[in-house]
């Protein structure tokens, strides 16, 4: 008994030394890099992956081409999320514009160990009936159907981050940074093609709740901010999942800066995690909702019904 006991600490002790040696390596690795070096290389490593890294500002975003694109949108996706430790307000707008149902939905809350915000564009092939918009399945904005636009999201604290793109799917991810969805606002803008695609859009806008004292039109462009869901009406697994997942992330933030110490920039720390702990890398970049497997899911689901 106490042969094994010796043994087992033995072993703890070579893995302890072995690890932090390997981590010293790696810290005088990231150390000994340029900071062009440094952005270039996460760039590369996110790629695949669909997303772009902003050095400058230390976030991600999505890329015009990212893969998620074939998956386009429908309900089921947001009601998954936050089984994936995704725990996000979500608005979603629907309008009816040249024979066909759009959809322009806005995001804001907690990715896994990311504080984000999305902006999606889509639309169906017909007139969708508001009773069959969370089971029809959104095709995302073609090349020439993207809209500008761009949004800053802020948390309690006051820190914010900002983007601006002409996309479907404008993004940006904070690593590193725990937020409750409630404690974050998002101011985001919307630039047209004509005039009617703007009321059709208001319209939508206020069917979901939303005053004309709320949208600040000006020209083309419609700004408003989003702090809260009009309806917040969670069932009760929904509410439990939500409280999980968000438990989850905070635990999982912290390792996560625990594990990058020493270092203070957000390139540093994601470099360090990539040496250190690759498979951890890899889910770190799991943070969006499109989710082939659930959309596979649902598609099983709703062949049985």
């Amino acid at each position: 008994m106490y042969f094994f006991l010796f043994v087992l600490f033995l072993l703890a002790l070579v893995c302890c030394i072995f690890f932090h040696t390997r981590k010293k390596r790696i810290i005088k690795k990231i150390r000994c890099m340029d900071e062009c070096r440094k952005c270039s290389e996460i760039e590369e490593l996110v790629k695949p992956f669909g997303y772009d890294y902003h050095c400058q500002c230390g976030f991600f975003s999505s890329q015009l081409d990212a893969w998620q694109r074939n998956a386009g949108y429908t309900w089921f996706y947001d009601y998954m999320a936050p089984r994936f430790k995704m725990v996000f307000d979500a608005l979603p707008i629907y309008f009816d514009y040249q024979g066909r149902t759009w959809l322009i939905e806005f995001w804001k809350g907690q990715y896994g160990i990311n504080t984000g915000a999305e902006i999606g564009i889509y639309h169906a092939d017909e007139i969708v009936e508001e009773k069959d918009y969370k089971t029809t399945l959104f095709e995302c904005a073609s090349d020439e159907e993207l809209l500008s636009g761009s949004f800053v999201l802020c948390d309690k604290d006051g820190d914010c981050v900002r983007i601006c793109q002409k996309h479907w799917w404008i993004t940006a991810f904070l690593t590193g940074q725990f937020s409750q969805p409630y404690d974050l606002y998002m101011k985001a803008t919307l630039t047209f093609p004509n005039r009617e695609m703007v009321c059709a859009f208001m319209n939508g806008m206020y069917r979901a709740g939303y005053a004309q004292h709320d949208l600040i039109l000006c020209g083309l462009s419609l700004t408003f901010t989003f702090f809260r869901p009009k309806e917040t009406d969670y069932n009760l697994t929904t509410r439990f999942w939500r409280r999980f997942s968000q438990w989850k992330n905070r635990i999982y933030c912290r390792l996560y800066l625990w594990i990058t110490r020493p270092f203070e920039s957000r390139a540093d720390r994601i470099l360090c995690l990539y040496y250190y702990l690759p498979a951890a890398f890899r889910r770190l970049l799991r943070m969006c909702r499109f989710n082939k497997r659930c959309h596979k899911k649902r598609c099983r689901c709703r062949g049985r019904m």
